[in-house]
């Protein structure tokens, strides 16, 4: 298989309803792993999925789904499963029903559904509940039976609409758990979630959008890098809290030193973090100042999204 079979192309894709933008001029490419994808609301992240899964065509350019395109589609949505954030059951259903007929009407004979279905509902952890209906289910079983129906055909793209929302600890826990054992497989995983700090954790990269526009994407860290208008955060837990100060407001590239409130460390702001790091080595090797840890705060999605766009960005 080529490298470009194996990735989730948008090429140039504009989407507008009538004079209403959608998305505009989006271009990336995104390999196996967990991407998410992060925003405000109308920022254009549902146009993107609902792209993505060939739900709705781009008003311009061209989606290429491992090497397919919507235009091609059985092959298409046998590649893409895509569980969105609404509950929408037919009246009276069961969670069994809910996976085995659509297979079926997508054409997969009794024993293949049958199969399918019952695997499906083991990796959602849906097996015991398959026969009670839906109506009876709670939230969290609810999110488990619309991404078990999501991933039944085995898709090599699972689009996941907020598959974290409402859901209590445990069950987030679960759902994570799920997520990255799919992704290890080799699959490519999109989520869109206003839950960051596991979005932190388990992506492999973010795709952060503004206003219809992709405003950065790739790894958390690279992103960061990018970002060179706003002054990167340094936390350092030190003795002597007030001498690293003072050694930080000699460089002309900090912008602010401030001693924690327990006065065991120093909150940095600086345009040039490797300059800091080097005048910190200097400083500890001198025995001026002992270290217990140092750590980026603010390297993850939200921090990068505000300084991206400010912070009237709203709600991400």
């Amino acid at each position: 298989m080529t490298s470009s079979a194996r990735q989730i192309v948008f090429a140039n894709v504009s989407k507008f309803y009538g004079e209403v933008l959608g998305v505009n001029k989006v271009s990336f490419s995104l390999g196996p792993g967990i991407t998410s994808l992060v925003g405000p609301n109308g920022s254009g992240k549902t146009t993107l999925m609902n792209l993505l899964t060939g739900l709705i065509r781009p008003s311009q350019g061209a989606i290429y789904v491992l090497g397919l395109t919507p235009q091609q589609p059985i092959e298409f949505f046998r590649q893409v499963g895509y569980c969105t954030q609404f509950d929408s059951f037919p009246p009276g259903t069961n969670g069994y029903d809910f996976i085995y007929w659509p297979l079926r009407l997508h054409g997969f004979d009794r024993d293949q559904a049958a199969k399918l279905t019952n695997e499906a509902l083991e990796r959602a952890g849906m097996a015991h509940v398959a026969r009670r209906k839906v109506a009876g289910y709670s939230k969290g079983m609810r999110q488990r039976i619309r991404l078990a129906q999501a991933i039944a055909h085995h898709p090599s793209v699972l689009v996941l609409d907020e598959p974290l929302n409402g859901l209590d600890p445990m069950a987030r826990a679960e759902s994570i758990a799920l997520f990255e054992t799919i992704a290890k497989q080799g699959m490519h995983v999109i989520i869109s979630s206003h839950i960051l700090e596991e979005v932190d954790r388990i992506s492999d990269r973010v795709v952060l959008m503004s206003s219809g526009y992709v405003v950065a994407e790739g790894q958390i860290r690279e992103v960061r890098k990018e970002v060179h208008d706003h002054p990167m955060q340094i936390l350092v837990r030190c003795s002597n809290a007030g001498r690293l100060a003072a050694a930080a407001f000699e460089l002309d590239h900090v912008v602010e030193a401030k001693i924690l409130n327990d006065g065991h460390g120093v909150l940095v702001r600086t345009h040039d973090a490797e300059q800091f790091y080097l005048l910190l080595n200097k400083i500890v090797s001198g025995g001026l100042v002992e270290v217990d840890a140092v750590a980026p705060a603010d390297d993850d999605v939200n921090s990068i999204y505000q300084y991206l766009i400010g912070s009237d960005g709203g709600p991400v």
